[in-house]
């Protein structure tokens, strides 16, 4: 097999970067240990929150091999994820129900679930670092400025950076050896892309999550997947990977654009509820904002002053506030006591799955007022409620990473890391998001023009059903069929 980090789409490493990447190889096995003679058995599980709405078994490694189910050598497809934040695992949710609407059995395989592996022990401590990178740079801006952006910007640019992720992706490779390998695999992030790649699995779709192209993506070997053409075009000379430098492109059938990465239950339903957006407009009834909190957990500052902008206006019946915040209780304490009075006029939905579910449904077609919190400790309760919040808000304040390509008005507040940027240019040019707002001030202020005018809203519902109608947010169902037509040949 060739070393896919000393050559990268015929273009080749220099020795000085190659001897870097056998050394982050090197100094993770003395970290972790050598698990490549493991032979670790799988098993399904049906996965307690998704199993109902969307058929997901999880992947389970290493925990011996009483299944719920059987792998289906047809229908089956499996979604390789890690969870890093919220934003991998929100993609796949997306990935699977696609995959079930269509018709096929998704399997659940998320490589930082696997404890006693060398695999989750390397990706746990990458995913801690990047975490806490995250939270510093809201706090720093000297930090941001010249290592947090430049990093996330340029940094992961680089293909000396894959080719160290390459090397490093080796040592994942022993969670798969028991996977039936002619099973088809999407990756909704780009290690379980290249750790399926070195155990040998067969037809291995990379969905590629950003729209500023970064070599950090790249998984080759397989078919990658972009959302944006302006992506494609990046990716497909490989632009600024190496510099000024003009590298050789990737071939053309590694590379396909299938539109954004969406659930086939928001797809679905975009007429409904652009349509229940407006009549709440047109009723007068409250303007919901929907505030979800990722899973670094960062940006607490901005969410205070948002709650404290919009405490009068809710007291008045102008606005709504749902709050997700994810499986991180500390966080309501912490807003608690930065906005004075909150917690007061508050309703919490604190680890209750049934009553969420139920909020739900009954604010589809019903009013809501006042201020809701939402937090589950399980991570696809905590995840998986944005997906339920989406169809019965009028504005998701976010910032723009993954949720930038979802059918649904956004206001986005300030990115975390330089990439994202190119999320809330592509939703603005679209219509259906506001640019980014950089700081609090502009924040609060786009807040007021949602408020005190209707044509934001209705302007952004108006561009969300034409981007529908030219299958703009069909990506994840091209995903999923690409990765089934891989299998047949």
């Amino acid at each position: 097999m060739d070393d896919r980090a000393k050559i990268i789409f015929g273009n080749e490493i220099p020795e000085r970067d190659y001897r870097k990447a056998l050394a982050s190889r090197a100094k993770y096995l003395r970290r972790f240990g050598d698990d490549s003679d493991r032979d670790y058995p799988v098993k399904l599980r049906r996965n307690a929150t998704l199993y109902a709405p969307l058929g997901v078994l999880d992947l389970r490694v290493n925990e011996g091999t009483d299944s719920d189910a059987a792998f289906d050598p047809d229908r089956g497809i499996i979604v390789g994820n890690i969870r890093m934040g919220f934003g991998h695992y929100r993609i796949s949710m997306a990935m699977a129900s696609a995959a079930h609407a269509l018709g096929y059995q998704p399997y659940w395989m998320d490589l930082n679930s696997y404890p006693d592996t060398t695999c989750t022990k390397i990706i746990g401590a990458q995913n801690a670092l990047y975490s806490m990178g995250s939270r510093l740079s809201q706090r720093s801006r000297l930090f941001n400025r010249f290592f947090w952006e430049p990093l996330n910007y340029e940094g992961f640019r680089r293909l000396s950076y894959n080719a160290a992720d390459q090397k490093n992706a080796e040592l994942m490779a022993p969670v798969f050896r028991n996977v039936p390998k002619d099973i088809p695999l999407i990756a909704t992030h780009v290690w379980p892309a290249q750790a399926a790649l070195h155990a040998g699995m067969r037809h291995v779709v990379n969905a590629i999550p950003d729209n500023w192209p970064m070599a950090l993506h790249l998984a080759e070997g397989s078919v990658h997947t972009v959302q944006t053409r302006q992506s494609y075009l990046g990716y497909r000379v490989l632009n600024g990977m190496r510099g000024r430098e003009v590298l050789k492109p990737m071939p053309e059938d590694s590379l396909v654009c299938t539109g954004h990465y969406v659930d086939h239950e928001l797809v679905e339903n975009i007429p409904t509820d652009c349509a229940a957006r407006l009549a709440r407009c047109g009723r007068g009834q409250p303007l919901r904002f929907l505030l979800s909190i990722g899973g670094a957990g960062a940006q607490k500052e901005t969410f205070a002053a948002i709650a404290r902008h919009l405490r009068p206006r809710i007291m008045r019946g102008e606005a709504a506030l749902l709050l997700n915040i994810g499986d991180y209780r500390a966080v309501w304490d912490d807003l608690c006591a930065a906005v004075p009075g909150l917690e007061g006029v508050a309703e919490t939905h604190f680890d209750d799955w049934a009553e969420t579910e139920r909020f739900c449904r009954a604010a589809l077609e019903g009013d809501v007022r006042g201020v809701h919190v939402f937090c589950h400790t399980d991570i696809f309760q905590a995840v998986y409620s944005t997906n339920l919040l989406l169809r019965v808000c009028d504005v998701l304040v976010t910032k723009p990473s993954e949720l930038a390509f979802y059918p649904v008005p956004k206001l986005f507040l300030k990115r975390i890391g330089g990439h994202e940027r190119w999320g809330a240019i592509h939703a603005a040019e679209l219509g259906d998001g506001t640019p980014e707002c950089e700081d609090i001030p502009h924040t609060l202020q786009m807040l007021d023009l949602f408020l005190d005018s209707d044509r934001m809203l209705g302007e952004m519902c108006d561009c969300i059903q034409e981007n529908r109608r030219r299958g703009l947010y069909d990506g994840a169902y091209r995903a999923v069929e690409l990765a089934m037509r891989l299998k047949q040949g």
